[in-house]
């Protein structure tokens, strides 16, 4: 559903908004590489369908495919790429404490399009590799503070630069589960939940999202091959601008052989464990790793202060959204 904040109008131009999303994604991505000690990779646009390494985000949205003149079988545009980033840190070489980031863009044809979503994804896809004994809570809690930290640091330097745009961010995460919260608020649907805790701690981090809670429901739904769904979680911040939680990240511990098995059963999708990729966790080929998806657009919109994703990024809209967003002062790219 589309948000038309009374009485807005952007900050910034056109063209100092192009200016302001370099220094985000400059700022950001430098921030993030020392944080996490990340290495620059390049990284696909599409893979093949037999490889099964493309992310099949909630596991019912449809991926863009096409056939190819020269070679057999079928291609598909990434959705992200959770899968792809653990067999890279294997084939180059990465050890423990060392990880990758990248430039991702991708088409996701299912997503509605609104003030937050767009049919075109482009986020820093990142992954580390990590050891047995990092597998836990508290490590996954120390590394969302040090996302979070890069991101309060990238918004002191657009607020520097830019001293007409002002996100009123909090450093301090507030750290709670998708059953506390359902505990807390059993009446309230997954949604209205996320908003209702955000708007009180303003920088939330919501963990073990995948699996069925108490009330037999989904908080939402996730892949059950690349996240481990005790050990996940979103990074949501208030935006106050648009009057609710805004997730920047979706992130977390991946699956080991114990946790993929127990989900593929979970979901009744055993099959997958035939793929190659999935075969390289099983057997312990492919490393142990924490890893995840932080959006560009979503992340400059936000520390902008935009009240429409299509204000910094090109992506397809109707016609009758570009209108409606013209008559509110919403100018999309």
């Amino acid at each position: 559903m589309m948000i038309y904040p009374a009485n807005y109008k952007s900050a910034l131009s056109q063209r100092e908004t192009q200016k302001a999303i370099k220094t985000v994604k400059d700022t950001f991505q430098t921030a993030l590489a020392k944080a996490l000690n990340l290495d620059r990779v390049t990284a696909p646009l599409m893979v093949t369908k037999a490889s099964g390494i493309n992310d099949d985000l909630n596991g019912v949205e449809r991926k863009v495919h096409f056939t190819m003149m020269n070679i057999d079988g079928e291609a598909e545009v990434v959705q992200s790429l959770a899968k792809w980033k653990r067999r890279a840190l294997y084939r180059y070489g990465y050890g423990p404490d060392e990880g990758i980031y990248t430039d991702m863009n991708a088409i996701r044809r299912d997503d509605d399009t609104d003030n937050l979503h767009s049919l075109f994804v482009d986020q820093w896809d990142w992954c580390r590799v990590i050891t047995e004994e990092e597998r836990n809570l508290d490590y996954l809690k120390e590394t969302v503070q040090k996302i979070v930290d890069a991101i309060y640091l990238t918004n002191e330097e657009v607020k520097k630069k830019f001293p007409v745009v002002s996100f009123d961010m909090k450093k301090e995460v507030f750290f709670i589960t998708t059953q506390e919260l359902e505990d807390m608020y059993p009446e309230l649907t997954p949604k209205e939940r996320e908003n209702k805790i955000t708007k009180e701690h303003k920088t939330v981090f919501l963990m073990q999202i995948g699996s069925k809670l108490k009330s037999g429901k989904k908080h939402d739904g996730r892949a059950p091959d690349y996240d481990d769904w005790a050990l996940n979680g979103d990074i949501l911040f208030w935006n106050e601008l648009l009057g609710c939680a805004f997730e920047i990240s979706s992130m977390g511990i991946r699956v080991n052989a114990e946790s993929l098995h127990r989900q593929l059963e979970e979901e009744d999708m055993l099959e997958r464990e035939n793929f190659k990729f999935h075969k390289g966790i099983l057997n312990g080929t492919l490393p142990l790793t924490i890893g995840g998806g932080i959006g560009q657009s979503r992340l400059c919109m936000l520390l902008l202060q935009k009240a429409h994703i299509g204000e910094v990024q090109c992506a397809i809209w109707t016609d009758e959204m570009r209108e409606e967003c013209k008559k509110n002062n919403i100018i999309l790219l």
